[in-house]
């Protein structure tokens, strides 16, 4: 059967799969069926367990330890990159992270160093991890990162991370505009809730879920599947003239007044 999207011979680094339910993980799936090969981060020993049946069930050549708290990590996820592929066409960042006491308090509340936390690990990260793509991707490429409807509207429960996604957003504008003449294409993919490890750390997510599903015109949740295919044509070349949007994935549910 055709591929709807054709990443034949093409190379990406995935980061962010905690386990198989995470969006990281439907993404990671969606670019080895469109034909890539795909490389994988896990957190530290205690998440390898639950990154390494992903990283087998899509064939990973490298399977890498990264917790970005830690100096040099980043670097040498890359320096292992380049030694190993030379160079690579696509990077999905799906990564998240806020102290919980400061996510779970009202925005006003949060402390400096939680917010300056929040915003490091999960917008800045970003950025380091484009500027160090940038050598690596000497045919152009493509630069997503996973966002939510918390970064346009407010959100109850969501707190803290809405002005960090919002951040990562605009960073994403920036970053396309910056790297536009070297053909580096960047997106935010803003992925309705998913019941993944990561959302479970919101207060009340179930009850977030249900109003969701309510609102949504279909009543329909989005899978980890569907946003996966989309990521996929992200990484194509085909969705050049995108550059700097934000791709909503959510089944409509961003429309709705």
């Amino acid at each position: 059967m055709q591929k709807l999207v054709d990443l034949t011979g093409k190379r990406g680094l995935v980061v962010g799969v905690a386990n198989e339910h995470s969006i990281a993980a439907g993404c990671a799936r969606a670019f080895r069926a469109a034909g890539a090969e795909v490389a994988l981060t896990y957190l530290n020993d205690i998440a390898k367990p639950y990154v390494q049946p992903v990283a087998d069930e899509i064939g990973a050549p490298m399977l890498m330890p990264l917790d970005l708290r830690e100096e040099g990590a980043l670097e040498a996820v890359f320096e292992q990159v380049s030694a190993q592929w030379g160079k690579f066409d696509f990077l999905l960042h799906s990564v998240a992270f806020a102290p919980r006491e400061d996510l779970h308090t009202s925005v006003v509340n949060c402390s400096s160093k939680g917010f300056s936390v929040a915003m490091d690990i999960s917008c800045h990260s970003f950025l380091r991890m484009a500027r160090l793509s940038r050598p690596l991707m000497t045919e152009g490429g493509a630069l997503m990162t996973v966002s939510y409807y918390g970064a346009d509207r407010v959100v109850e429960d969501y707190n803290l991370m809405g002005p960090v996604k919002a951040a990562l957003e605009a960073s994403v504008r920036y970053a396309a505009a910056d790297l536009a003449a070297e053909d580096i294409r960047v997106f935010a993919l803003s992925a309705g809730p998913i019941k993944t490890r990561a959302a479970s750390g919101i207060a009340h997510f179930d009850e977030l879920i249900d109003r969701v599903r309510e609102r949504t015109p279909s009543h329909h949740l989005v899978s980890i599947e569907e946003v996966g295919r989309i990521a996929a044509f992200l990484a194509s070349e085909a969705a050049g003239p995108m550059s700097g949007s934000v791709i909503y994935a959510d089944n409509s549910f961003h429309v709705m007044a």
